[in-house]
């Protein structure tokens, strides 16, 4: 029996099984897919939000500021690589200045800290690429760029480390409540927990469904599409550029990644709930992203685009976050979490871990809990004598096997070995990028796939993409590619 049963090991339960971590309790995280971070949290603007765009007095705007504080904290224990390079809502036109004041008044009712309006000349001298038509920009300098899926991994691998168990492919098929427990089905076979905490993303609603035949909320799926341009394109914004917000959201954002890229989109589609998971671009989404990008950023280079690709949100019919116990006794919602959710996640894990822990009387702290993780190494921030060294001691890290992103077997092999370790191939991706850079994978996949296949003692056609359902190779391996592998 667990204690506690988290399901959905995205940003938001990965960053609650942490927290909860913090106490001397047995709890699972049960993922559907084939990796933390496989929804959602993979597929998002990777920005953390300064918090003035919520609405005062909503879960939402709380959280926002309170979880954008909490990132330095987070990052440094947990050895997640974060910049705070600010961001900019642009007013193209006279008549959007307003709307800069508005967010301004919000943003200081908040608590947002630092927040300022700039004129025209102002924000071309700091964003030179803007169009010549931005009339002002409220800036933020408190809003912050990552990588959202490796917050989501650095929370796992921490819970797992102190003790939190993670269960990969395991998605709920049922849950029947019971006196003082639940009874939990998934394709991993039947558990049980003393208390389950719902955050199921996209699928929230249908899960809390399992336990409640009327559910208070319903999730209303809610597609982006982006573009991922080349490193060529770095230095082309400084800032995280959003237009004046409208009903659908923030807008198309263009923004620098942590890694050098830049980002572009998204668009905003609503899809019916049968469509809840569907990642695909479409032609006409990403001429419309293109064309709202270019009314901010008109030289945008889009012949240097990598990749295209798709998130989905989790769109609550309440229109603010769902946090708290559900009528069902035990059972606790963690629901709507759209953005700025992973602005949020800390302090979403803080505020659920309380209500969790308050119900369960006598409960002691967890002895010897480690709230750090161990730095990925990453061999292109080494100086030659630090490389020269580490492969001395490890040869592995001296075979590059990514030639556009420069990653080695080596810290391949750690992304593998370590808790919560990579398990397909955009596993490995997400942690250390084969695979991200210009050719998408065209040199490398191969490579990794032979060592995912080796260091997991199985074969080649074994390996996955992602999920269950997304086998790499079909058919029978000749003599030359199994003796590769």
């Amino acid at each position: 029996m667990y204690d506690i049963a988290i399901i959905g090991a995205g940003v938001v339960g990965a960053s609650i099984a942490r927290e909860l971590a913090r106490y001397d309790l047995k709890i699972v995280l049960l993922e559907k897919g084939g990796d933390v971070a496989s929804g959602a949290s993979k597929a998002n603007s990777a920005i953390i939000h300064a918090g003035y765009d919520a609405e005062y007095g909503t879960a939402m705007g709380e959280l926002n500021v309170e979880g954008n504080k909490l990132y330095g904290q987070v990052c440094e224990e947990l050895a997640i690589p974060f910049r705070r390079a600010g961001s900019f809502v642009c007013a193209l036109g006279a008549d959007e200045l307003p709307a800069l004041e508005r967010l301004l008044e919000n943003g200081k009712r908040l608590g947002v800290p630092d927040l300022v309006v700039l004129s025209r000349d102002e924000a071309l001298r700091i964003e030179p690429n803007l169009t010549p038509s931005v009339a002002g920009a409220l800036y933020a300098p408190t809003a912050g760029i990552l990588m959202p899926w490796e917050v989501a991994i650095a929370y796992a691998e921490n819970a797992v480390d102190n003790g939190a168990e993670l269960m990969l492919d395991a998605e709920v098929l049922s849950i029947e409540a019971r006196p003082g427990s639940f009874s939990i089905r998934t394709r991993k076979g039947t558990l049980a927990a003393s208390r389950v905490v719902n955050c199921a993303g996209v699928y929230a609603d249908s899960v809390y469904a399992m336990v409640e035949p009327e559910p208070e909320f319903s999730i209303n799926p809610r597609r982006g599409q982006y573009y991922l341009l080349d490193k060529t394109a770095e230095g082309l914004v400084n800032t995280v550029l959003f237009p004046a917000p409208s009903k659908l959201g923030k807008g198309i954002l263009v923004a620098p990644t942590y890694d050098g890229n830049v980002i572009v989109g998204p668009d905003a589609e609503d899809l019916p709930p049968e469509e809840r998971g569907s990642t695909a671009t479409s032609a006409e989404g990403l001429e419309r992203v293109r064309d709202m990008a270019r009314r901010l950023v008109p030289g945008i280079p889009f012949n240097t685009v990598i990749t295209n690709f798709a998130g989905v949100r989790a769109q609550p019919s309440t229109g603010d976050f769902i946090i708290g116990e559900a009528r069902v006794r035990g059972f606790y919602n963690v629901a709507g979490i759209k953005s700025p959710g992973l602005s949020s996640a800390p302090a979403i894990a803080k505020r659920v871990a309380e209500m969790v822990t308050d119900s369960i009387p006598g409960l002691k702290a967890r002895k010897g809990f480690d709230p750090r993780r161990r730095p990925r190494v990453n061999l292109g921030l080494l100086g030659d004598a630090e490389k020269a060294e580490l492969i001395r001691r490890e040869p592995s890290y001296g075979n590059v096997v990514c030639r556009c992103e420069s990653i080695s077997e080596g810290e391949i092999l750690d992304a593998i070995r370590r808790s919560a370790g990579a398990t397909t191939l955009n596993g490995v991706k997400r942690r250390v990028r084969p695979g991200a850079g210009r050719c998408q994978g065209g040199f490398c996949g191969p490579r990794v796939l032979a060592i995912l296949a080796r260091e997991r003692g199985i074969g080649p056609a074994e390996v996955r993409m992602e999920a269950l359902e997304s086998a790499v190779l079909f058919g029978a391996l000749g003599k030359e590619e199994e003796e590769a592998s």
